[in-house]
Order: C-alpha cells, then sequence, then structure tokens
C-alpha cells in the first residue's frame, strides 16, 4: 500500500507521533500553542505507513498524552468520560478515509479532489463519533437532544477541521518537496 521504504516508514511515524504528543497536549489553539494535529496524523499514518497497527499505537499514545496533560499538565478533565471510548471509531474513521486516499495518491492534480472527499468524509466521521459520542453519552449534558447538538456541531467542526486542513496542506507541501528533490514523477499508494 505504501511507497516508502520501511525505514522510512519509521521517521514518517515518530515524526507524526512527536507531532501529535506536541500538539494534543494543550487541546486547544493558543498563541503559544498550536492547534492539535490528532485528526491529521491518524489520516496521514494510513497514508504513509503500511502496517494498520499504527491506529491503535496512535490511539495508545493519544490516551498517555491525555492522561498526562490532565494529572500532570493541568488540563481539564471534562472531556474524560465514559464517551471517551468513542474517540476510538472517531479516528478509525480518519485512518480508513486516509487508506481509502492512499489508493488514489498521485503527485498530479487529479489526485486532489480524491483528498478533499477522504478527508472531509473522514473528518465528518470522526466529528460525529467525537463530538456526537460526548455529547449524548458523557453523562455531562441533562436532556441531549439533536435540536442542541446540531448547533454545537457546527460551532466546533469547522475548528477541527481547519486545524486537519492545515496540517494536510504543510503535509502535501512536505510531500511534492520530497518527491520532487527525489525526481519522483509519480507517487503511486
Amino acid at each position: 500500500m505504501s511507497f516508502l521504504a520501511s525505514r522510512q516508514q519509521i521517521l514518517v511515524g515518530i515524526a507524526l507521533a512527536l507531532l501529535m504528543a506536541l500538539t494534543r497536549s494543550h487541546h486547544w489553539a493558543t498563541l503559544y500553542a498550536l492547534p492539535d494535529a490528532s485528526w491529521a496524523v491518524f489520516f496521514l499514518a494510513a497514508i504513509y505507513m503500511r502496517s494498520y497497527w499504527a491506529a491503535p499505537v496512535l490511539m495508545l499514545e493519544a490516551a498517555l498524552v491525555d492522561y498526562l496533560a490532565i494529572t500532570w499538565g493541568g488540563v481539564s478533565s471534562f472531556c474524560v468520560s465514559p464517551a471517551y471510548w468513542f474517540l476510538i471509531p472517531a479516528y478509525g474513521a480518519l485512518f480508513l478515509a486516509g487508506r481509502a486516499y492512499a489508493h488514489h495518491l498521485r503527485l498530479a492534480w487529479s489526485s486532489l479532489p480524491w483528498l478533499l472527499a477522504c478527508a472531509l468524509a473522514g473528518a465528518g466521521l470522526a466529528e460525529l463519533f467525537a463530538s456526537g459520542g460526548f455529547y449524548f453519552f458523557s453523562g455531562r449534558f441533562a436532556e441531549p437532544s439533536l435540536a442542541e447538538f446540531i448547533p454545537r456541531l457546527v460551532k466546533y467542526f469547522p475548528a477541527m477541521l481547519s486545524s486537519m486542513a492545515l496540517y494536510l496542506g504543510l503535509a502535501a507541501v512536505v510531500h511534492v518537496v520530497v518527491a520532487n528533490s527525489r525526481g519522483d514523477a509519480r507517487q503511486a499508494g
């Protein structure tokens, strides 16, 4: 599936894990902290890494970073609830969307609609699982309803989507630069 050699996949995996660790601990972007890259990391790991083990390893990393951020970093534990388990299908959706895109990855403009469609589909499902799971199953809301959930979805999804788009855009630039520096005319998945 992946066009990278094993050593390159390991380096990409380490870089993605570091990116998630460095951005996830803050949970929200500030002047001093970058926005959370977790969504993009799962999507990109599926594209650049052969092993499906990347997804559960990254999920464990996300849980560990959350644990450390809460216990030692002073981040609020408000989001940790029984609904935390909904992050598994949320991140799984992003990973599978990345795998779907990997089949269409080319160093050509014709690949861009596939990237947009797969990223948007994965992000949409991730948001429904993560936010929907939290809203309906966390126990933090007295009487959850679809009428109340929709405005929350409209409020929070654009920020998550823009963070993901930022990192996917940067990854696309790096991909093109690296491919051109290697003289690759084609980058097929």
